[in-house]
């Protein structure tokens, strides 16, 4: 799978689960409680959803500080693939 298809994906999997809907019903995930592949997954889906993703500094940027708030969606999505 090329990597302009994978991130098609990710942010289609982002789509399905958006970290608004799911935050509700789960708790936030703490850093320490985060696996390095749900750490990375989640800040995929963070730089899909970034408001300028043209720019990668910026999406880059939203990522660093929005990425615990896709962890339930990367969690979902690794979930569904194991």
């Amino acid at each position: 799978m090329n990597t302009s298809r994978r991130i098609l994906l990710t942010g289609l999997a982002g789509l399905a689960v958006a970290p608004t809907a799911a935050a509700a019903s789960v708790p936030s995930a703490e850093p320490g409680d985060v696996t390095v592949a749900e750490e990375r997954f989640a800040r995929t889906i963070a730089a899909a959803h970034a408001p300028d993703v043209s720019c990668a500094r910026q999406a880059e940027r939203y990522a660093d500080a929005h990425w615990l708030e896709y962890v339930v969606a990367a969690r979902a999505v690794l979930g569904a693939r194991a």
